[in-house]
C-alpha cells in the first residue's frame, strides 16, 4: 500500500509540473533571446523616457537586444491589453501609469483589464510629481490666495489637463471638492498641447506632470502654486505640497512602473526586479531621470502590488466622486 501511495504521489506531483516544465526550463537560461517593452503611450513621455532608459541598460546587462515598443490607443488600452495577452515568459513586460484602470474605465466604460489582478507586478519607476502652475493672468502669488481668488470667481476660472481621468483631472477635481472652489476643466489630447495653452495664455491655470512644466517654471514663464506630492521638490524648494496649503487632501501620487503579464514565473520576476531596481538605483540613471522631474522609486514585487491596491482605490472614489464613471 505505501508503495502504491508513493507511486501515485509522484505521478500526481508530475501531472501538476508538466504544464510548468517549459517555464522552468526558460528561467534557467533567461535571457536567451531580445526582450520587449511595451509602452501604451506615444513617444516621449515619462514612461517612454524611463523605457528607453532602462532598456538600454538592461541589453548591457543580459547581452541581449532590449527593444521599446510604442503601442498607444484607446487611452493605453491597447498596449496594457497587448501586454496582458503576451506569453509570461519574461521577454515582454510593459510600462504602466497608476491611473492606467481609471482612464480605461471611464474611456471604454467598463474596463478591459484589472491592474492589480491582470499583470504581474515588477517593480515602481518613479514617481511623475504633479504640479498646479499659473501663467500672468493669474495674480495670486500663493496658493491660499489662488484658492481665494477662485472662491470669488466660481466657475470663471478654467484649469488645463491632459484628459478627462488623467491624475491632473482627477487632481483638479479633489481640489475642488476640498477647497470648496469650482474651476473649470479644460482637457487635452495629452501634457504638451495642455502645456502649450497655458504657455500662450488660451487657459490661465494648468495641472500638469512636472517633467514637463519644470523648463518653464525655471524660466520664470510660469509660477508654480502646489505640487501635489508627498514631499517638496529639491529643484522647487518654495513651492509647497498641496498638505501643507490642505492637510485633509487625500493624495495618491501618479507613478509610473514595470509589470509583466500574468503568471510569470518568480525566477523569472525575481531576476528582472533584481536588475531593474540595481539600474534605477544608479547614479547614472538617476540624473537623468531626475533631469525629467522624475523621482525614483525602485521596490519590491510585493510592495509595488500594494501600491498599485492603495492607490487604485484612492484613484477609484476620486473618479467616483467626480462622477466619471457610468451609472
Amino acid at each position: 500500500m505505501l508503495q502504491r501511495w508513493l507511486l501515485l504521489t509522484v505521478l500526481a506531483c508530475g501531472a501538476v509540473l508538466a504544464p510548468l516544465a517549459p517555464l522552468l526550463a526558460q528561467a534557467q537560461d533567461y535571457p536567451s533571446k531580445a526582450i520587449k517593452i511595451i509602452v501604451p503611450n506615444p513617444p516621449g513621455g515619462a514612461g517612454d523616457i524611463s523605457a528607453r532608459l532602462v532598456g538600454q541598460k538592461l541589453s548591457e546587462v543580459f547581452h541581449q537586444p532590449v527593444v521599446v515598443e510604442n503601442q498607444p490607443g484607446a487611452s493605453g488600452s491597447i498596449g496594457m491589453n497587448m501586454l496582458k495577452r503576451s506569453a509570461p515568459d519574461g521577454y515582454t513586460i510593459g510600462v504602466v501609469i497608476s491611473l492606467a484602470q481609471i482612464v480605461d474605465r471611464i474611456q471604454n466604460k467598463t474596463a478591459s483589464f484589472n491592474i492589480a489582478k491582470d499583470f504581474t507586478p515588477l517593480t515602481a519607476i518613479a514617481n511623475n510629481p504633479v504640479v498646479l502652475l499659473a501663467n500672468s493672468q493669474i495674480t495670486a502669488t500663493s496658493m491660499p490666495e489662488f484658492i481665494e481668488l477662485v472662491r470669488k470667481r466660481p466657475g470663471e476660472i478654467s484649469y488645463a489637463s491632459p484628459g478627462i481621468g488623467t491624475a491632473h483631472h482627477l487632481y483638479g477635481e479633489i481640489l475642488n471638492r476640498v477647497a470648496g472652489i469650482r474651476m473649470v476643466n479644460v482637457p487635452y489630447k495629452g501634457v504638451a498641447p495642455a502645456l502649450n495653452d497655458v504657455l500662450g495664455g488660451h487657459v490661465p491655470v494648468g495641472i500638469i506632470s512636472l517633467s514637463a512644466a519644470l523648463p518653464h517654471i525655471l524660466s520664470g514663464r510660469l509660477r508654480a502654486l502646489t505640487m501635489f506630492d508627498a514631499k517638496r521638490q529639491a529643484k522647487l524648494p518654495d513651492v509647497p505640497t498641496i498638505a501643507e496649503v490642505l492637510p485633509q487632501f487625500e493624495l495618491a501620487r501618479s507613478w509610473i512602473g514595470f509589470l509583466g503579464p500574468p503568471d510569470m514565473p518568480p525566477e523569472i520576476t525575481a531576476r528582472l526586479n533584481a536588475e531593474i531596481v540595481r539600474i534605477l538605483q544608479s547614479a547614472d540613471v538617476q540624473r537623468v531621470l531626475s533631469a525629467n522631474g522624475l523621482e525614483v522609486v525602485a521596490n519590491t514585487p510585493s510592495e509595488f502590488a500594494a501600491m498599485i491596491q492603495r492607490d487604485t482605490k484612492v484613484w477609484e472614489e476620486a473618479a467616483a466622486a467626480a462622477g466619471l464613471f457610468s451609472r
